[in-house]
């Protein structure tokens, strides 16, 4: 196998030392206990309503994110056969703080603040997590990814021009407008370039999403190969979309060009 580059052996090495960290225990499921309901002989339909509405009550109290819905559970069985046990054993994070931490490094100083509670950990939920029952991230980073893909463009497209213009050998003159003068810029850059997804994968590790990101790898001892790299990307796409949705597509723009496009060095 050919030799890692430097930059690619120190991200697969941060893979390994965060894999060995959540490895050290399973995940911790939240039982949900069942409330005992006498079982009363009344004619009255208002008292069984009374007890609806207590049960339901009882179970708003807990945010979304932090539980499974009874409804969704299994039989208490599961069909899925795990050739190593071991792999069925990946810790992910369920303090609010430290999730508030990340976004106040990523989004800088009230960024916790610029989410809702729910959407805050549905941006960073993976569809792997908890078989998607709790609800996960893919319309939203479909979202995040088209935006970033449009101000990646016009960085671009209102870049200053770097190479000079090819000259026609023939001594043709091409058609100039005002409208198209800058999109021969995208012959030299194109978004791909800038979006590189190890690059945005690298940013996403630098400021701790790895750490509060729900999902699950089908190989815990081994997160490169299990697609680690593009659950960070639909990661931090899911967070822009979140963004727009809340607060708006101009500040889902200024966000990705302060925060994302300037530290990748558009």
């Amino acid at each position: 196998m050919a030799a890692l580059t430097p930059s690619r052996s120190v991200f697969a090495s941060t893979c390994k030392t965060v894999a060995q960290q959540c490895s050290r225990r399973p995940v911790a499921v939240q039982q949900v206990a069942a409330v005992p309901v006498a079982r009363q002989v009344s004619s009255s339909s208002a008292v069984q309503q009374e007890q609806d509405a207590s049960g339901s009550s009882s179970q708003q109290i807990r945010p979304r994110w932090s539980y499974t819905p009874e409804r969704m559970k299994g039989p208490g069985f599961s069909l899925n056969l795990v050739k190593d046990p071991r792999r069925k054993q990946w810790m992910v994070n369920s303090d609010p703080a430290k999730l508030d931490a990340f976004y106040e490094a990523f989004l800088g100083q009230g960024g916790s603040r610029m989410l809702s509670e729910e959407t805050k950990w549905l941006a960073v939920t993976h569809k792997s997590f908890d078989y998607g029952r709790r609800g996960y991230n893919t319309r939203l980073a479909f979202l995040g990814r088209q935006i970033i893909a449009l101000e990646t463009t016009r960085s671009i497209l209102t870049s200053p021009v770097l190479n000079e213009p090819i000259v026609d050998k023939y001594g043709r003159t091409p058609y100039n407008h005002a409208a198209l003068a800058n999109i021969d810029k995208l012959i030299y850059t194109q978004p791909l370039d800038i979006m590189d997804k190890t690059k945005i994968a690298r940013m996403g590790i630098d400021f701790g999403l790895l750490t509060v990101m729900r999902w699950k790898p089908r190989m815990p001892e081994d997160l490169e190969s299990s697609g680690v790299v593009v659950v960070l990307n639909s990661t931090l796409f899911a967070i822009i979309g979140a963004i727009s949705l809340e607060k708006g597509a101009a500040v889902a723009q200024r966000i990705v060009r302060e925060k994302i496009l300037k530290r990748l060095g558009a």
